[in-house]
Parts: structure tokens; sequence; C-alpha cells
């Protein structure tokens, strides 16, 4: 026990810990206001995820980049993304990260290497593996690239295509699958003939890792090993992290094609900031008035990002086309 708790400080504990309580009261916030039909578009929730998104990013440098997904909130926060400017553009304001232009799932911020949530499924495969080609053999630089997936979209063509170019051309690039067993409404083990989704790393020669997904610190060890690989110039590495969608495809989906009883029970056993508040205890590196602590401060920084974004304006209608041609 002493020898597992000598691999982590409590400050890097507490920093994974106010990661994760912050995507889960960001994503709360969003859900209530969804619900409450105050955003346009549509959200997708990343609760009882946090994990994979807080101990990838963990692993990473400021100068390595990111892509994302539809379901991007947690990624945007734990690549370090301000708060308050998200919370603005997914409400369509002026002062949002993207002018309010991108909304949801198209919210991004080049200048902490996010390039972007994407409204395509598997969209995210070839701008990562472009920008690590361009880390490569135009910049010249050590920078690693890491795109997010689902279970769902590794059964797109892009998957695969991307897999194989950085594959042979040993790219500084990361796949980190979110397997979360549902692709939209559709069970995974009813389109899907492979136990893993790293098993197919096989076909491209590079390693394939599965690790909990519910588990900051495994994904955190998982990823640091794929980045190093990466920056020494061996190529990409498939990560699977094994977890589980709580919410429906998206909030305020009806979720007919399952039991949501059963789905509930099911994050009461497996709730990632629940079961690190364990961990950290048992390995006495936190205590629960120390997480109880960050969990406020981590709801005050989410009511001022609401604040804010309440407060800012909307683009003037006169500026709607701008930045979609170039003038």
């Amino acid at each position: 026990m002493s020898a597992k708790k000598n691999l982590y400080t409590k400050e890097f504990a507490a920093r994974l810990y106010e990661t994760m309580s912050t995507i889960r009261k960001f994503e709360e916030s969003v859900k209530h206001d969804f619900l409450a039909g105050e955003i346009p578009g549509f959200t997708h929730s990343y609760i009882g995820e946090e994990a994979i998104a807080t101990g990838v990013c963990a692993a990473l440098r400021p100068d390595d980049v990111i892509a994302s997904t539809h379901r991007g909130h947690g990624h945007c926060v734990a690549k370090g993304a301000d708060v308050k400017r998200m919370m603005a553009e997914i409400f369509g304001k002026r002062t949002g990260l993207c002018q309010g232009r991108g909304g949801s799932m198209h919210i991004a911020d080049f200048s902490i290497g996010m390039l972007g949530a994407n409204g395509v499924v598997g969209g995210g495969y070839n701008l990562a593996t472009g920008a690590a080609l361009a880390f490569k053999n135009v910049l010249k630089t050590d920078q690693v690239a890491v795109v997010f997936f689902g279970d769902g979209a590794s059964n797109r063509g892009t998957f695969h295509e991307a897999l194989n170019a950085a594959s042979a051309w040993q790219l500084p690039v990361v796949f980190v699958c979110e397997m979360n067993c549902w692709a939209s409404t559709t069970p995974y083990r009813s389109i899907c003939n492979v136990e893993n989704i790293s098993d197919r790393a096989v076909g491209y020669g590079i390693p394939g890792v599965v690790v909990d997904g519910q588990d900051p610190l495994a994904v955190y060890e998982a990823t640091k090993e794929a980045v190093k690989r990466a920056r020494g110039g061996k190529g990409p590495t498939l990560i699977e992290a094994k977890t589980c969608r709580i919410e429906g495809h998206y909030v305020g989906d009806p979720e007919l094609y399952r039991d949501k009883q059963e789905v509930r029970k099911l994050f009461r056993e497996t709730d990632p900031l629940l079961l690190f508040r364990k961990k950290t205890a048992e390995l006495g590196l936190m205590t629960a008035e120390e997480c109880d602590e960050i969990d406020k401060r981590c709801d005050q920084k989410i009511k001022e990002a609401k604040d804010f974004a309440m407060t800012s304006e909307y683009p003037d209608e006169s500026e709607y086309l701008k930045y979609v041609y170039c003038e």
C-alpha cells in the first residue's frame, strides 16, 4: 500500500479529483439548463466518464493536442479550457470560445491544443493524425496528438484509415476509445465481433491496451506509456478505456432502448468520483473532507461560469455570416 502511495503526491491526486469534479458539476449544470429549455441545439453528457479525459490529459503537455467527439465537454475541461467561456459558448454568446458559433458539439480552443468537438461520428481521427504528421514532418517537434472516440465510432472507415497511416508512418498519435458499450441506441455486442476494440491494434502492428476507464490513475499510467512511445518516435498506441454511458445518447433521450433503472444502479457501483474518493482515502492521499472542499470550489466555479454566460451578449445579427466565408 505504501509503495503505491509513494507513486503519487497529494497535490496530483487533488488535481485529478478537481478536474473530475469540475466536469461533473459542469455537465449537471448544462443538463439542468438544457432540460429547462435555456440552451439551443443538442448536448451530450459526459457524466460517468470523467476519469478518462482526466487521466489522459494529465499525461499530456500544454503544447500537445486533442481531437474530441460530440460528447466533448469533459475533454475541454481536462485539457484546460476556461469554463466561463465554455459555458458562454454553449449558450451561444459572443464571449464563448468560438464566439457562440460552435455550441456544444463544435466547441474548440486551439490556444490550449483542443482541436474541437465534432458532430461527425469518427470525425476526429484524421484531425489528430494530420496534426501528428505535421508535428513529425513539418514542425519537427516532439508534440503528441490524442484522439478520443467511442466504440461505435471504431466501426467507421476513418478509424482504420487513420490507424493504418499512423502506424505506417510511426506518427505521434494516441487513439483513446471510450468504450461505453453503446453506439447511440445500439448495444456494442450486437454490431461488433471482437471482445475488445483494442484487439484491432494487432492488425496495424501497434500496442493495444485495455484499462479501467473509471480509474483516472489507471488511465493516466496507460496514457503516460503511450505518450512516451509516441514522443520517442515509435508510433501510435490504441488505448481502450472501459466505462459506462450513464446518461442517454443525448440530454433528454427517453432511453426506450434500455432499462434506465438498471443503468442507474450500475452508476452507483461505478461512479468514478466516488471510486476515486475511496481509493485516495485508502492510499492516504486525501480525506473525505478535503474532497468535499474541492466539490464546493468546483460548484462555485460552475455557478460563476453560468453567471458569466447569462450576462454575456449574443453576437450581433449582422455578424452571423462572419468567418463562414473568406473576407
